[in-house]
């Protein structure tokens, strides 16, 4: 157990260099493409909300009809 744990811990520390990626960012920032991102996240967050709007105004109009019977 120790071992993975060591291994999880070097192998973090290893990447995390890898992962500091700044001239990406500013290069989304740059072209205004961060923006569209930003966006299609919004977009797709607010259909999964809506979605799941409508699915628990179905659900509860079920369970009335099946309470009523």
């Amino acid at each position: 157990m120790k071992k993975r744990l060591f291994g999880l811990a070097a192998f973090l520390l290893y990447t995390l260099p890898m992962m500091a990626q700044g001239s990406t960012d500013d290069f989304f920032r740059s072209t205004g493409k961060l923006y569209v991102v930003v966006a299609a996240i919004l977009a797709i967050f607010i259909g999964i909300v809506i979605y799941l709007y409508n699915l628990d105004r179905k659900i509860k109009n079920l369970e009335k009809q099946i309470k009523n019977e």
